[in-house]
Order: structure tokens, then C-alpha cells, then sequence
């Protein structure tokens, strides 16, 4: 393989290379020993953590990820009773899963940790990617892109830092004083900082960033190495939870599984059922929205799209089907599809354009159009999610909420309670609690249709949308700006039929005089059809997920993690620029 496929070449004694940087990603003597003795001794881990809840541990040069495997390994034998451990690692040019895996192979210590790693590597999509490790209490975040983009983006704050770019003088861009002011301004008081060079500038640059520099002995062949502290003691967040959770549909649920993988209480709050509002369909779609631009919003739609596609995939029984084909709408369509399939938005092999003629094949039915095929995207039953994210919440509808010194009363049928911290996530009665919720109403009724498993058509979209469920199919669905009633009416079966057939002709016609069942329900989208995610504007304490509008099925795992992040100040998975969409703030101000 040429330098130009991958950033990989091996030396004789078995270590791997960049070819871009023409140097090792860990020293002749013993790389996990390296790691150890820079590293880990050099952030004076693990007395560092001790009697913490949390730690944030951030990596400049993920390489093999051995660096953060060593880090694992001690956590694991000599983390805090209950800790969390946060980690943020930067890394411009991955190295093919294959190569880390034959790397990581010289160290069968590590194997355990190694594979969960590797079960996870992720493809070479630019941005960040959240790997959850809950096996241990950790999580990683890993930004694929230049540090500068990367530090900017992070809103985390580091206990510690690993250093361990290529050598300066073969990888200067890594070292610059910007890249360690940048550093320091994303540490927190009493933050190490280690790494394996000694080099003038890079002591230079991090004592004017305002850390204490030493040298210290080094490891193997090389004498000395750098320990780094910025002054100031630190200490942890006060405590986190218990945390009210108002609404027990997909956004609820959401919040309530991120808070509980931080080790935080969520008391959940419902005054239904858990579904009772439009979460609560026996089918639903997960899929990207397609954003031609290719900018930030787009960036934000695939991140979360492949989040969602992570997460579902470890609940039994939630997934009824994969694979959606999603037809060309307008004969603009087949060019905006090929542009999102060949951009770096997803990993390669996420979207592939088909000819009508493939898309006739793949929909089981004659059609003219083109279509993008999305081989791991989900039909999936969000009754099974709502289970197993948020069973038995509190059966109380919130009356009112009212600040007080401790945080917020909230008023119900029952004697008030005082929450430090609460989440609204009550969708389209989003207004009763939060009256200045920048959300729009939509009233939505689905159609389905019993048929037997052989005959189920694969799920597709094309406005419309079908999707295969226990027992037959569900189509639809009707989209009424600023109505409310949830009566079922055949006027919008009628609609749905329409829009099938549009699709789906055959299908449509095979239908006539089927006997149809269905559900309505209210969303609540905004006018830019992205969700409200984060701290409310001038209600310290308080905190949304809503305006999820048709896609909480994809939007709600990531904006869930985004939002317990904002809960409790941890590291959110989000990049700045892309929190900077969904914060309701942005909405207030504009």
C-alpha cells in the first residue's frame, strides 16, 4: 500500500510509521512502558484523580490509541469508587483500524480494553465521534481534524493533558504557541500537562500559556521529558442529580439514559404514559436529513444520524428492520443525493446513489426515479426505546415551575418538590412550563396496515415515508401546521394514501378498501426545523430538549448526551459550532 492510501508504514522491528511525518508513533523501547512512564506518571495519575467523581484526561496525537489505552488499563485497576472518566483525543490523520490493530497486538495485557476500542475505531468522517466505554464509566470523544478546529471547537475543560504530537521539528503545526494557548485555555485550575519532548519552544511556549514547566528523566533512550501544571487546585462540580426530567417520550427518554451513563439521578416526570404523545407510534424511521449544503447543519444531521444508528443498535428488540431507500422527490433530487454520498459528511459506504432502475430493485416495485440508499439506517419500534430508557416515571402532570433559592419547585397534583436542575421535555406542550418556547405545532396521523412478514415492504421515504413494524406497516404522515386535535379522520387517511401512491403505486392500489388503523398526534418543530437544545435563556437550572419535530427518533441520542452534558458541565459530544445551533439562546437573540 503507497503512502498515499494510508499514513502507515512498518519499521523492521515492527513499529508503525508515519509516512506523512516520517516518524514512529511510539519510541524503540517499550511503547506502553513510554506511555506509562510520560504520560501517566508525568500527569501524576493516579493520585491526580483520587477522590474525584469526575475526570477529564484530553490528547493531543490519538495515534494508536495506545496512550489512552495505558490510561484505561490504570482506571480500571485504580479509578475512584464511582468515578467518570472523560476523555477528549485529537487526531488529524487516522490510521486504518487494521494497522491499530496489528500495533496494539504487541501488548496482550491489553487486549480486553484493545478490543472494545477497536470494536468501535471510527471511519475517517471529519469530526467528532463519541465512543462509549460504559464498561469501565468512560467516555471518548474523538475529533478527526487539524488541533487548531479541534481545541476551538471543544468546550470541555482538561484535568490533565498528553501531549504527544510527532516531533516538533517534523510536526511543527502541532506545537505552535496558539496550540498551547489554546491549551491552556481549555484547562481547568491545577491542570498537568505532560509529553515526551524537551525541545526550547515547546517549553517556551507552555510556560508563556501559563504553566509551571519541568523537566523530568525520561524514559529508555531519551534523558529528559516535560512535566507541566497550571497553578490553582483542582476539584469537582457540585453534585449533579438528582435531575427532573419533564417528559417521558423519545426526548425524555434520551435525557434520562445520557444522565444515568454519568452515574447522575434523573427522576423522570409524565403525565401520561411513557409514548402517550407522538413518541409513541409502533414505527418510526431513522434517518439522516439530507442537507446538500454540506455545512454546519449538515455536519450536525449526520452526527447525529450516526449516533442514533450506535446507540439503538444495543437495545434488543428495537430494530424492526435496516435499510431505507430514500426516492427522489424532484428531478433536482438524484444531484443533490450524489453530492451528500461523495461528501466526507459520512463513512464510505453510509449513502449509495442508485439509478432508477437499482432503485426499482431495491423497492420491490417499478419506479422512474432515483434513490439513496441508506443500508444501515433503521425502522425501529420507539415503544421498545420508552421502555428501556424510561420506565415507571412519576404519573404527575408539572403545573408550574417556580425559581427559588435551591433551584426549581415544581407544582403538581402532589406536594411540591425542589429540583436544583430541571429538564423540559414535554414536546408540543412545551409552552405551559417554558411560554416563550420558540415552537411551532404539527399535527401528524399515521396510517398502518396488518401484513404478513413475507409481504412487508423494506421501508422507504420520498416525502412520505413507510416503515415495516410488528405485524405490517405504517405510512404517512400527514404534516397540519398549527392544528391540534388527535382524532383519528379519513380525510388524512385518505392523504396518506395519496402520498403512497405517489411512491408506491402497486402498493397503494393493493390497499383499496383495506381496513386501516392509525394514530395522531401533535410535534413540535420551529421555524428553521432544528431542535432546542440546552440551558433556557435566563432561567438558570433549566434546561430543554424539544422542537424535535418528524426526526426524535435520530435527533434525540446525541441532543440527549448534549443536553445531560449541560446538566451536570460536563464535556458535551457536540463541537462548539454545531451546540452553538441547537442552543435555545441563539433563538431568543435573533
Amino acid at each position: 500500500m503507497s503512502p498515499g492510501d494510508a499514513p502507515i508504514e512498518w519499521t523492521e522491528d515492527g513499529r508503525p510509521r508515519s509516512s506523512l511525518y516520517g516518524d514512529a508513533y511510539f519510541g524503540a523501547d517499550d511503547g506502553l512502558s513510554e506511555s506509562r512512564a510520560v504520560f501517566l506518571k508525568g500527569c501524576d495519575l493516579p493520585a491526580a484523580w483520587a477522590g474525584r467523581r469526575s475526570f477529564t484526561v484530553a490528547e493531543l496525537g490519538f495515534g494508536t490509541g495506545l496512550n489512552i489505552l495505558a490510561l484505561l488499563d490504570l482506571w480500571r485497576r485504580e479509578g475512584p469508587q464511582g468515578g467518570r472518566l472523560h476523555l477528549f483525543s485529537v487526531e488529524a490523520h487516522l490510521m486504518p483500524r487494521e494497522d491499530a490493530e496489528r500495533a496494539l497486538a504487541a501488548w496482550p495485557e491489553l487486549a480486553p480494553l484493545a478490543a472494545l476500542l477497536l470494536a468501535q475505531w471510527p471511519g475517517k468522517r471529519r469530526g467528532f465521534h463519541r465512543i462509549d466505554l460504559p464498561e469501565s464509566r468512560v467516555s471518548l470523544d474523538l475529533a478527526l481534524m487539524e488541533v487548531g478546529e479541534a481545541l476551538a471547537q471543544w468546550e470541555g475543560r482538561a484535568d490533565a493533558w498528553f501531549l504527544d504530537g510527532f516531533a516538533p521539528g517534523l510536526n511543527p503545526d502541532m506545537w505552535r504557541d496558539e496550540v498551547l494557548q489554546a491549551v491552556a485555555a481549555r484547562s481547568a485550575p491545577g491542570a498537568r500537562a505532560a509529553t515526551f519532548t524537551v525541545a526550547g519552544q515547546v517549553r517556551r511556549g507552555l510556560a508563556a500559556a501559563g504553566f509551571e514547566v519541568r523537566r523530568a528523566p525520561g524514559h529508555g533512550r531519551k534523558r529528559e521529558r516535560l512535566e507541566a501544571v497550571l497553578p490553582g487546585q483542582g476539584r469537582d462540580p457540585g453534585p449533579a442529580g438528582p435531575v427532573a426530567v419533564i417528559g417521558a417520550g423519545i426526548a425524555g427518554a434520551a435525557v434520562r439514559r445520557a444522565l444515568l451513563a454519568l452515574g447522575v439521578e434523573a427522576v423522570p416526570f409524565e403525565a401520561e404514559a411513557p409514548g402517550a404523545g407522538a413518541s409513541g407510534n409502533p414505527a418510526g424511521l431513522v434517518t439522516p436529513r439530507l442537507d446538500a449544503g454540506l455545512g454546519p447543519v449538515a455536519r450536525l444531521a449526520a452526527q447525529a444520524y450516526l449516533r442514533a444508528l450506535d446507540i439503538y443498535a444495543g437495545l434488543p428488540g428495537a430494530v424492526v428492520s435496516r435499510g431505507v431507500l430514500q426516492l427522489a422527490a424532484t428531478d433536482r433530487d438524484a444531484g443533490r443525493f450524489a453530492r451528500i454520498a461523495a461528501s466526507d459528511l459520512f463513512p464510505e459506504g453510509t449513502l449509495r446513489l442508485l439509478d432508477p432502475a437499482a432503485a426499482s430493485a431495491r423497492l420491490g416495485e417499478v419506479t422512474d426515479r432515483a434513490g439513496l440508499d441508506q443500508p444501515g439506517a433503521l425502522s425501529l419500534d420507539p415503544r421498545r426505546v420508552l421502555q428501556a430508557w424510561c420506565r415507571a416515571p412519576s404519573a404527575a402532570r408539572i403545573q408550574s415551575l417556580e425559581p427559588t433559592d435551591g433551584g426549581w419547585r415544581l407544582s403538581g397534583p402532589s406536594e411540591p418538590q425542589i429540583f436544583r436542575t430541571v429538564i423540559l421535555a414535554t414536546g408540543a406542550d412545551l409552552r405551559h412550563l417554558w411560554p416563550a418556547a420558540p415552537i411551532l405545532p404539527v399535527r401528524g396521523q399515521v396510517s398502518w396496515v396488518a401484513a404478513p412478514d413475507p409481504e412487508t415492504p423494506r421501508a422507504a421515504g420520498w416525502g412520505g415515508y413507510l416503515a415495516p413494524m410488528a405485524g405490517g406497516f405504517l405510512f404517512g404522515a400527514t404534516f397540519r401546521r398549527g392544528e391540534v386535535s388527535t382524532d383519528l379522520t379519513d380525510e388524512d387517511h385518505r392523504a396518506n394514501l395519496d402520498s403512497l401512491a405517489k411512491a408506491r403505486p402497486a402498493l397503494a392500489a393493493s390497499l383499496a378498501g383495506a381496513a386501516l388503523g392509525g394514530r395522531a398526534r401533535v410535534r413540535a418543530t420551529t421555524r428553521d426545523h432544528l431542535p432546542l437544545a440546552g440551558a433556557v435563556p435566563g432561567a438558570p437550572g433549566l434546561l430543554v430538549l424539544g422542537g424535535l419535530g418528524s426526526r426524535g427518533l435520530t435527533w434525540a441520542p446525541l441532543l440527549g448526551e448534549h443536553v445531560a452534558a449541560r446538566a451536570t458541565g460536563g464535556p458535551s459530544p457536540l463541537p462548539g459550532d454545531l451546540a452553538a445551533l441547537v442552543d435555545p439562546a441563539r433563538r431568543s437573540a435573533t
